[in-house]
């Protein structure tokens, strides 16, 4: 956890720790998830949903934005979590 952020994220100004979790959930913040798993941003656009890599990916859900693009929400998660075993 970043103590001048308060955050589980990476914290690109000083050497804080990143906390990764097992397992992915439509409810973890999109644009972190992206951040810590580098190897789910190809699961996102394959999905169609680019904005893992923009500004509003830090203040929504990937539940929220599987919804905004019509994305089946279970199927996303589960292929995202495939991503992350295989790493």
């Amino acid at each position: 956890m970043c103590k001048r952020r308060r955050k589980y994220m990476s914290c690109p100004m000083h050497t804080c720790k990143v906390k990764k979790v097992k397992k992915i959930t439509k409810n973890m913040i999109l644009g972190e998830v992206a951040r810590k798993y580098p190897e789910t941003i190809n699961v996102f656009l394959e999905h169609g949903l680019p904005c893992a890599m923009c500004h509003v990916a830090f203040h929504e859900t990937i539940e929220q934005g599987a919804k905004s693009h019509g994305i089946k929400v279970d199927k996303l998660v589960e292929e995202l979590n495939k991503a992350i075993k295989k790493k």
